[in-house]
């Protein structure tokens, strides 16, 4: 049997993010441990499944602040290597009216960054039901050599690939570069995450289902995920295009880990309804066992899974930070029964 339900690779930093401003009229900023894969894993850990990460953060004090979130909220650490040579990422939050975001990263370098192939803990990531990964873990060579063995080792061990491009602009040397990786994790994954901005980017299809047909030319993923803000979420299998609306709130704060907690619910919906028992013979067959499950999926099944995925997204949007505010699966059922009985 598997130990981790889901294991992911990417990055850990800071969120400085605004909270009021002092005396003098300068905003205060808090620092929130961040970065999307740990995000998607603190709400995994939420609806309880065993998580674990691999990354790495620096020996320094914001190094020592993500390494206690992390065990603070369950996830398993023994792959977060520390540098001494390199300081951990730093990113600074500035939240709009409408209570998105801009970024401004400090990691050039940083130790996220670092990662290299020596650093990876071939078990855990063979003992995993689903690896999960990102673009971020691809801008530089050392870290793109890793994020490529660790792919390579998820797949070799029967696990389920889950990828969510996660675009930051600012953080790649070329646009270019950043589509050539993203296409490469497109091709190994059976379940993608993309948001709306990030398909009309890749694609250059305004329409979103024209974004998707552009993708299903190019590759075979099983599952398809489409984030759309406040405009809500759609699911596409090979036969089916299924769409939620959002659960969209007066007291949104920012929208920081909406979409990783989206994510996770969906990779949460497949461990529990698409993927396989955890035998060693049904674990090296549940890449199969998950393609057939998508094709049987009905829309009623999609339509529930999207539903709780933009409930838990929209409980997010209410707090400051992401990973040690995730909601637990009571709070998202008892939100969802509220909105059904109004």
């Amino acid at each position: 049997m598997k130990t981790y339900d889901v294991t992911a690779l990417g990055e850990l930093l800071i969120d400085f993010t605004e909270n009021g401003v002092s005396a003098q009229g300068n905003p205060l900023l808090e620092a929130n441990p961040g970065g999307a894969p740990c995000n998607v894993l603190a709400m995994l850990n939420c609806l309880s499944k065993k998580t674990a990460f691999i990354g790495k953060i620096g020996e320094d004090i914001f190094g020592k602040q993500l390494m206690k979130a992390l065990q603070d909220v369950g996830i398993e650490t023994r792959g977060l290597k520390k540098s001494r040579d390199v300081r951990t990422t730093l990113a600074f939050v500035h939240t709009l009216e409408d209570g998105d975001r801009e970024f401004s990263f400090y990691r050039n370098p940083g130790a996220d960054m670092a990662l290299e192939e020596e650093d990876l803990d071939e078990t855990l990531i063979k003992d995993s039901r689903i690896f999960h990964y990102g673009s971020l873990s691809m801008t530089h060579e050392g870290c793109r050599l890793a994020t490529r063995r660790a792919i390579d080792m998820a797949g070799e061990s029967g696990a389920v690939l889950s990828f969510d491009p996660n675009l930051r602009e600012s953080l790649w040397g070329s646009l270019e570069d950043a589509r050539e990786q993203i296409l490469y994790g497109m091709a190994h994954c059976q379940i993608l995450k993309i948001s709306d901005n990030e398909i009309q980017w890749l694609t250059g299809e305004a329409d979103f289902d024209r974004g998707i047909d552009w993708i299903r030319e190019r590759f075979r993923i099983p599952l398809i995920l489409l984030s759309m803000g406040k405009e809500g979420s759609r699911a596409y299998t090979e036969s089916l295009r299924v769409e939620c609306p959002a659960f969209v709130q007066e007291k949104t704060v920012e929208t920081t880990g909406a979409g990783d907690t989206f994510c996770a619910c969906i990779l949460n919906y497949a461990l529990e309804a698409l993927l396989p028992g955890e035998g060693p013979e049904e674990a090296a067959e549940s890449g199969k066992f998950f393609e057939e499950s998508c094709r049987a999926c009905t829309e009623e099944q999609l339509r529930e899974m999207l539903r709780f995925a933009n409930a838990a997204a929209s409980i997010v949007t209410t707090r400051k930070g992401a990973l040690r505010v995730m909601p637990k699966r009571e709070e998202v059922e008892a939100f969802l029964a509220e909105k059904e009985n109004r």
